[in-house]
């Protein structure tokens, strides 16, 4: 075991503060990687705050960080793919059984035995795992991941779960040229979803509330921009979109954009809102369409993911932050006071 720098809550209301944790020296198959990067996922607010009590109850101290770039600074005996100074990736996962039909299939964020990068029990510890707000992690080669040497560092930590939780489901519902394509929600998730979209060649709308981010979401690839409250808007796109990924964390009338698809079209839900959708099950069943969520994605489709972004240029927008300034970030962020991640330079973490 060594000791590392990071920063962490000691409970549901207490302000992040400079720890030190301990972490596992590597072994045969792990990779130790000196954090540079680490993106803010909203996720993090919430299980900082022990928002998801009943779900996943959060576990003190807690250091949370699931969006981590970094350079490798030592591999174990039996590790083959990666080796001292190469740019590497840690997302949401950092464990799974390896045998079960979902990680077969390559599918480890369905794994019914997966870890998760932090507050997660960690079979080498015995504690719960810590992500990474901290200045280093050790990680099985199997669940890091190569960063192409062409995108920005700070704006490629958010792909490992803003990125890879819109990609996901796009692919999996074959978002192509040639396609009509929705985002709605223009945050954290919907920014990436409409670079994404627009990079497969889609025709690619933007529904908002917000007349004012126009603009920006055409900056950031739409075509088309929509205000959702305009009903006149709305109805002129019904019955027309093959995809709608649905961004949106709070209450809303899902039931509205059900109505734009055309038959066979999906809605898919990155968005957690934290009360249950009335959905209308008429509106599904007359022209067959479907509504479906989407988690992460595997490993592999994470690289792949990477990749994708390494030939387009595409990493996430982001403000880049001291970790000392992480408890004014959590603020902003409560408010959506940021365009559009809050990326950790950990390089702050050194004058602690």
């Amino acid at each position: 075991m060594y000791n590392a720098k990071a920063y962490s809550v000691t409970s549901a209301t207490s302000p992040f503060a400079s720890t030190v944790i301990a972490r596992r020296d590597p072994t045969e198959h792990d990779v130790q990687i000196e954090i540079l990067f680490c993106g803010i996922c909203h996720s993090d607010l919430h299980q900082a705050r022990n928002e998801w009590s009943g779900m996943m109850p959060t576990v003190y101290p807690c250091v949370p960080g699931h969006e981590i770039v970094g350079c490798v600074t030592r591999v174990g005996t039996a590790v083959t793919k990666f080796k001292a100074g190469d740019l590497a990736a840690v997302g949401c996962l950092v464990d799974s059984d390896g045998t079960c039909p979902e990680c077969q299939a390559g599918f480890e964020q369905f794994c019914p035995n997966m870890t998760l990068t932090y507050n997660f029990p960690d079979k080498h510890t015995g504690g719960v795992t810590y992500g990474g707000y901290s200045d280093s992690v050790v990680v099985n080669e199997r669940f890091v991941l190569r960063v192409p040497k062409n995108l920005d560092l700070a704006g490629a930590a958010p792909l490992l779960c803003a990125g890879i939780t819109t990609y996901s489901p796009m692919r999996h519902w074959g978002v192509t040229k040639g396609k009509k394509v929705g985002v709605v929600g223009l945050g954290g998730l919907g920014h990436m979803g409409v670079k994404f979209s627009h990079a497969f060649g889609a025709h690619t709308v933007v529904f908002t509330t917000s007349p004012s981010k126009k603009d920006d979401a055409l900056r950031l690839g739409a075509d088309e921009v929509v205000v959702s409250r305009n009903a006149e808007e709305m109805a002129k796109h019904a019955g027309s979109f093959d995809f709608i990924l649905d961004a949106v964390a709070a209450e809303h009338d899902i039931n509205a954009y059900i109505h734009l698809l055309k038959r066979d079209g999906n809605i898919t839900m990155v968005g957690a809102p934290g009360k249950p959708l009335a959905v209308s099950v008429f509106g599904l069943i007359f022209a067959r369409r479907s509504f479906s969520g989407s988690l992460i994605g595997g490993i592999a489709e994470t690289q792949e993911m990477l990749d994708f972004c390494g030939e387009h240029n595409i990493t996430s927008d982001v403000e880049v932050i001291p970790i000392q300034k992480i408890n004014e970030a959590y603020e902003r962020l409560a408010k959506s006071d940021v365009k559009y991640r809050f990326s950790i330079d950990m390089a702050s973490l050194k004058s602690e």
